[in-house]
This record gives structure tokens, sequence and C-alpha cells, in this order.
């Protein structure tokens, strides 16, 4: 039988994050939700532990975590934050800066990655346009060589950080098109400081959930490019980008069981308490076989979203093809904003009038968990596509 414990550094390394988020998270969860703001007390604690670049290289401070430790803390922080928002801010610079730390220029990364590992910069993802996301071949961001110099024109949408990398600099993985006669083989990253760099303008959206962290756009008119901002090869960019997607979407996933771990505890405790007709609503079978169904998908999701991690793991050891580490991540993508949502929702209804108030934490769940139904790190057809490519073959994909 195959071993599914967690190894004993990694059980006193959730130990340890889980004590951190009770004691500076959990409290002010409905302040970060109401606030729209991750309080930097967060921030610095959770880059004291580690969490902030937690796969980053030792040499800039970061942790070198394997993506099964870094997922462990995306559980634990959602589980705190139920509304995700602390998750999030965590979970997008964990797999960003990693791809950054990987492919990014020596000399930006000394001045960025430290900065990130002390929670005192922001390394965040833009490829989404206001066109679309899915559709990265379609983006209309070009850069382009005008007198030696590489110039950047267009628009990125529903950014994660805008706000955060305003206040704390850093820089965004921004994918951009430098050969468009090649499509998906003609994109390139750039690591863009989108403070105090000329040329660009940025606006902010109001989401309906996730409120502790930023959604964002900026707009790049004739931006001038220092070379060293350039990641990694030109024409790299999709292929750096779908290796981060990998990453970044485990932790989503588990940031997405966590959440729902937190909604299952606190409505198997309510339905304990709650009496009608004389007795707890915790015997009623109506209540029982759906609290049978979402605990038995929940554990599902999470094995499978571990199952992912691993995955991603034996990639870099190089002991499984990139195939089936897309599948399952795709998979785990796939299921665990589907089913956290709908747990969620079944636990908001089990306590009738009051789940539908303010008072109760469940709807900063619903709200946070609804962006990864949405399409937050990936659409869920896109995954239900990946899926079917890498079970079929690529002859069977819908599009070239």
């Amino acid at each position: 039988m195959p071993d599914f414990s967690f190894t004993e550094e990694q059980e006193l390394f959730r130990k340890t994050v889980r004590e951190f988020c009770e004691k500076e998270i959990e409290p002010r969860a409905r302040e970060i939700d109401e606030k729209a703001e991750i309080p930097d007390v967060v921030i610095k604690g959770m880059a004291k532990l580690g969490l902030m670049g937690i796969m980053v290289s030792s040499e800039y401070g970061g942790s070198e975590a394997d993506a099964v430790t870094a997922a462990i803390a995306a559980e634990e922080i959602a589980r705190a934050d139920i509304s995700c928002a602390t998750a999030v801010y965590y979970l997008v610079q964990a797999g960003w800066s990693y791809i950054f730390d990987k492919y990014g220029k020596p000399e930006w990364k000394e001045e960025i990655l430290p900065k990130l590992t002390k929670g005192e910069a922001w390394v965040g993802i833009a490829t989404t346009e206001p066109g679309g996301g899915s559709d990265l071949a379609g983006m209309k961001t070009t850069m382009k060589k005008v007198d030696g110099k590489w110039i950047l024109n267009g628009e990125k949408a529903y950014i994660s950080g805008v706000r955060e990398a305003l206040k704390y600099g850093g820089v965004h993985m921004t994918l951009v098109k430098t050969a468009p006669e090649l499509g998906h083989r003609g994109m390139t990253f750039v690591a863009l400081p989108i403070k105090g760099t000329k040329g660009i303008e940025t606006s902010l959206f109001e989401d309906m959930g996730r409120m502790g962290i930023s959604t964002g756009a900026f707009k790049m008119d004739n931006v001038e490019v220092d070379e060293k901002w350039i990641v990694g090869e030109l024409n790299r960019g999709f292929y750096y980008a779908m290796e981060g997607f990998n990453v970044a979407r485990v932790f989503v996933a588990a940031a997405c069981v966590g959440a729902a771990e937190k909604a299952l505890e606190i409505g198997m405790e309510y339905i304990k308490q709650r009496t009608a007709f004389g007795v707890p609503i915790a015997k009623y079978e109506g209540i029982q076989f759906n609290l049978a169904d979402q605990a038995t998908k929940l554990e599902a999701a999470k094995l499978l979203v571990y199952r992912a991690a691993w995955a991603v793991d034996q990639f870099y050891k190089g002991k499984m093809k990139v195939s089936d580490v897309n599948k399952y991540v795709a998979m785990a993508k796939l299921v665990a904003p589907l089913w956290a949502f709908d747990l969620i929702k079944d636990v908001m209804i089990w306590h009738g009038a009051y789940g539908y108030t303010k008072e109760c934490p469940l709807e900063m769940g619903l709200r946070g968990v609804m962006s990864y139904c949405i399409g937050a790190e990936g659409a869920q057809n896109i995954m239900r596509i990946i899926i079917g490519r890498e079970l079929l073959g690529r002859e069977y994909m819908p599009y070239k």
C-alpha cells in the first residue's frame, strides 16, 4: 500500500504554520475582508516563518521548500482566513517567485527576491488581458525592438497584487509577444516593475470576494524594457508560464481545500448545538447524508491535491513525465474549487437565516472560493481540456 503520511518535518511545519495562523490570521479574517487589506503584521509574520518565497533559493532568503510543503502552508492559511485573501497573497508569490528564481536574470533576482522573502516586495503573474485569459495565443501585448531598445505596448487585466506592487514594489511576471507570427512559440516573460516605471498606468477592480488582496490592471504605453527584466530565453515565455501554472494551481487547490475544511468544522459544531423539534439537527438524516457526501468529496479533493503536489516534486526530481503532472494538477484544480464551493454553500444552508448574514464567516469563504471556480489561475473548462489532452493525446485537442 502507498504511504499516505507526511514526513515528520512536514507535520511539524504544519503545526507551526497552524499555530501562527490561529494566533495572527484567524482573529483578523473579518477585518481583512472589511478593510480590504492584509495587515503588515501578518505579512511580516509569514516572512519570518519562511513562507514568503517559500520555494526560493536560500541565497535570497528563501526556504527552498518542495511543492508538498508549500501546499501545506496554502491549506493552513486558507483555514485561518476562509476568504482566501491571505492564502492568495501567499500562493501567488510562492509559485511565481519560484519561476522568477529559476529563470530570471541574477542581477534582477538579487534586487527583488531578498525583499520578497522579508515581506517587502511583491512577485505576481500577469497573463490575462481585457479580451480574455484562457487563449494566451490571442493576447495583444507586444515587446518589439525599436532603435536597439525593447519597447512594451499593451494591457493586462484582472491581475492579482496591483495595489500591493504599488505599495511594496516588486515585479509582475508579464507575458508578452516578441514574435507574433510564431503564436505561443513567440512569447517572452518580462519581470516587470509597475511601480515607478514610465509609461505604465494602473487601475483597480472591486471584486466580490478575496477583498484583502487587490485585483487590477495596467496599461503599457511605449514602456522601455531593461534587459535584466527579460526572464530566461526570448520566445520561451509560454513554456515558463505553463510550468508556473502547474505549481500555482496546486496551491490554489490546496487553499480551496483549507477553506472547505474550516467551513465543515464550523458546520459540524453548529449542527451539534442547533436544535429543531427538540433534538440537535445533527441527528437528522437530511443533514447527516449531506455531511457524509461533502466530507467524502473533501477528503477525495485533498488526496488529489497532494497527489498533484507530489507529482510536481517528482517531476523536478526527474521521476515523472510532464504530461502526468499536467493531468494531476488539472484534476486537482478542477475539483477542489467546485467541490469547496458546493460544500460551503451546503454548510451555509445548515445555518439557515444566520448563514446568510455577515455575522457568519461562511459567506467570506463562498465569495473567495468562487474566484477559482470562475477561472483564477486557469478556467475550469481549460482544466478539462488539459485532462482530455493528456488522456487521449494532442491529436484530439479541440483547437491547435
